[in-house]
């Protein structure tokens, strides 16, 4: 399995920003934010994610819009993913150099596409593994009509305007 060594792209993923803690907003304002408490909460599970597995979030998205042999250039892959296209060169140039992603030239056209090697496959694989594992300890530590509320209502959440 390859290591991330804790980077996105070139970049070390903890540098970008510090990261804020619920400790550091006054209560009064945490306790009266559901959203507040929400990001945090959100925040908190990537963060701890990506720390056990070395994989950051675009990593991750990366790999799973390559599953099942698709290959796509990366303009198309930051376009399906809705990020910055600058930031998925950075992360597939990495995820290249480690060997978890290969080039070939397209049959049109000067694209390059991209697609995961067998290392990369693994790689996926092991993410899938750890976030299973991840998503049984939650479902063991609430019950299942809680987990039924929250699923229900996190897409209401989600639709909602602002």
């Amino acid at each position: 399995m390859a290591e991330a060594v804790g980077i996105d792209g070139d970049r070390p993923m903890s540098r970008p920003r510090r990261q804020i803690h619920m400790n550091e907003i006054p209560a009064d304002i945490v306790q009266g934010s559901v959203l507040l408490q929400l990001a945090f909460a959100y925040l908190s599970v990537t963060k701890k994610m990506e720390q056990k597995t070395k994989c950051s979030q675009t990593r991750g998205l990366i790999l799973s819009t390559l599953r099942g042999g698709a290959m796509l250039n990366q303009n198309q892959i930051a376009t399906l993913l809705g990020y910055d296209r600058t930031v998925v060169h950075r992360s597939i140039k990495t995820m290249i150099r480690e060997g978890l992603l290969g080039e070939k030239k397209a049959v049109s056209g000067r694209a390059l596409l991209v697609h995961l090697t067998a290392k990369g496959s693994a790689y996926r694989e092991s993410q899938i593994k750890e976030r299973r594992a991840a998503d049984e300890k939650l479902r063991k530590k609430f019950k299942p009509t809680e987990i039924s509320t929250l699923l229900r209502l996190l897409p209401e959440i989600a639709s909602l305007e602002f």
